[in-house]
């Protein structure tokens, strides 16, 4: 994860085009991020089944153990203009390591750069962050969205998993492998269960929040992006490989859209703690297969690990 010394991104001179200095806090909202997080989270994913004449689905359900690092990257990422002056843009790399904490194995790893975008005339568009992420089942994704500072705790919604016609808007009806009181083949065994409760599988985002139940936050930090470009933020997408995306008769797994949210927490000290930095995502990507889109959230806290 770390650079080589003396490793450092410096912007070669050209005639006419100035060379600016490095402000003095160049990672802007995502300064924080930086060094090693560790916690556990719970992941949910509906994955296709083949052959789709027994069942098109089988939903994995995982509690996680997680850890996250953040290295700054030396110097500074400029992006040459054609339409507006070049920008100064500043970032982080990142490794991201999932395991399923109850049959100990590894189930994601995520390469990847968080880079500050600064405002820009044209697109006319203000302060960006931008997450670049490879997936190693064969998607890449790029995310932008916007960072904004909450005086107290964050506000967490509900979501659901809840598959629904590609295209539309989310799910009302629960499939029948989300009841975790129906034993079915296309579910998680019960060795990987233990510890995983309806109220997580209705709402993945309730393990969010009881995490921060007896906690006083003091500042959020939050960290908003989508591979959706919508007014005013055009940028973002996923791709796929070949077998992900699929031809005329439709993809195996598509991975279609990714949408995260992720809260840069400071907490205060109480009796028996110091005070300390935490982090928690609620992330939704949908994996497009058999005409419908099925919800794949992942969600975690983390805190902030001191070697």
């Amino acid at each position: 994860m770390e650079f080589e010394q003396g490793f450092e991104i410096r912007p070669l001179p050209e005639a006419g085009i100035p060379i600016h200095p490095i402000p003095a806090n160049p990672l802007g909202p995502i300064a924080d991020l930086l060094g090693k997080w560790k916690g556990v989270g719970f992941n949910t994913i509906w994955r296709p089944f083949n052959p789709k004449t027994t069942s098109d689905r089988f939903l994995e359900l995982n509690l996680t153990s997680e850890t996250l690092e953040f290295v700054r990257i030396p110097g500074t990422i400029k992006n040459r203009g054609l339409l507006q002056p070049d920008v100064d843009m500043f970032g982080l790399t990142y490794l991201q390591q999932i395991s399923d904490s109850n049959l100990h194995a590894g189930i994601h790893v995520e390469p990847g750069i968080w880079a500050k975008v600064p405002t820009t005339t044209d697109p006319a568009e203000g302060e960006t962050v931008v997450r670049m992420a490879s997936i190693p089942h064969g998607t890449t994704v790029l995310a932008q969205g916007q960072a904004f500072t909450i005086s107290g705790p964050p506000t967490i919604n509900l979501t659901n998993i809840n598959p629904f016609p590609i295209g539309g808007s989310g799910g009302t009806t629960p499939f029948p492998e989300q009841n975790l009181a129906v034993p079915t083949t296309f579910r998680s065994p019960p060795a990987q269960l233990v510890g995983i409760t309806q109220a997580m599988v209705d709402n993945p985002n309730s393990v969010l929040k009881a995490a921060i139940a007896s906690q006083h936050i003091t500042k959020t930090i939050a960290l908003v992006i989508s591979t959706n470009p919508t007014a005013p933020i055009v940028g973002g997408g996923t791709e796929n490989t070949s077998f992900l995306q699929g031809t005329s008769d439709g993809p195996n797994a598509q991975a279609a859209s990714m949408t995260a949210i992720f809260w840069i927490e400071s907490v205060a000290a109480t009796a028996h703690e110091p005070a300390f930095t935490q982090l928690q995502y609620t992330q939704t990507v949908l994996l497009n297969f058999n005409g419908l889109s099925w919800p794949h959230v992942s969600v975690a806290t983390l805190r902030h690990h001191k070697h």
